[in-house]
């Protein structure tokens, strides 16, 4: 029912109580119930399910400020499914659960980019897809807490990289598989840091890994277990080579100088760092939606 006419008063006690205005029903104690158009004192405002008092089922809220979610709601929070729109363009449509995001759902960027898959505490958690739309490249696999993390696949136009990312770099044992039909197997170091006495007190900065090739192959099935199998093989013929090159030092009274050829294919891991601070800002902004518990 309209709190207009009959129920004039009720609204004017509503505004001086600072709790904005309402249109609709109400149950028998007076607590707006069923559906209903509420404007909140902030400028924000929202027409859907109320139940005893709070947001609960389907609405729409509408921020002052041009952002908007329409989907689910229990006891005034976002739950269920729903859809944000943010104010730079951005966009989530997916599960909520507690006025977060979480379970599954897509999130287009401002910039193009985009994630799909599972989400826990706001964050990209579990297996997802993030496509980079200037590059067209896209990681496939496991993050944790808004990071690339676990097995993965990172592809590129005309070649891919299987392997393991830790911290939002790939590390470990992995391999490129290019669209010619060869594969390069190696793994990813971290090289060390050496720190100066004058640099002590200086925090260190992370250096990025360096690829190491190991074979070219034909194309093979990849897992990890293959590349553990693959780094015994390894070991055992470097074993077998620095044995074979200790005999032939002996014997002829020199040595060998081993050399390599390294392939170390540019990507973009790592590259939706802007994203993530982009879902930071958007998180700031769901938290504004205030509490419109009028009776």
């Amino acid at each position: 029912m309209s709190d207009l006419g009959s129920e004039e008063g009720s609204e004017a006690g509503e505004k001086a109580k600072g709790i904005g205005e309402y249109d609709g029903d109400r149950n028998s104690e007076g607590q707006r119930h069923g559906f209903g158009k509420a404007l909140l004192p902030n400028g924000d405002t929202y027409e859907g399910e109320y139940d005893c008092g709070l947001r609960n089922g389907a609405g729409t809220y509408r921020f002052k400020n041009g952002a908007l979610y329409t989907g689910n709601y229990l006891q005034n929070k976002k739950h269920g499914k729903g859809v944000f729109f943010y104010p730079d363009g951005s966009k989530y449509a997916g599960d909520w659960v507690d006025d977060q995001r979480q379970g599954f759902g897509e999130y287009l960027y401002a910039n193009g980019d985009s994630y799909t898959g599972e989400w826990a505490n706001n964050k990209r958690h579990g297996r997802g897809t993030y496509v980079y739309k200037q590059t067209g490249s896209k990681y496939v696999g496991c993050w944790v807490n808004g990071i690339q993390d676990g097995p993965a696949e990172l592809i590129h136009q005309n070649y891919r990289f299987k392997g393991r990312f830790l911290n939002g770099k790939p590390l470990g044992r992995g391999k490129f598989i290019f669209d010619i039909g060869c594969e390069q197997h190696g793994e990813y170091i971290q090289p060390g840091q050496a720190r100066d006495e004058e640099e002590e007190d200086e925090p260190l900065v992370p250096l990025e890994p360096i690829w190491r090739a190991s074979e070219i192959t034909k194309l093979t099935p990849w897992s990890p277990q293959y590349e553990d199998l693959l780094a015994s093989r390894e070991a055992a013929e470097a074993a077998a080579e620095e044995e074979k090159n200790s005999l032939s030092f002996i014997e002829e009274g020199g040595s060998q100088e081993p050399s390599s050829e390294i392939l170390n294919p540019e990507g973009d891991a790592g590259g939706e760092g802007e994203e993530r601070r982009e879902e930071e800002v958007n998180e700031d902004q769901e938290d504004k939606e205030i509490t419109d518990t009028g009776e």
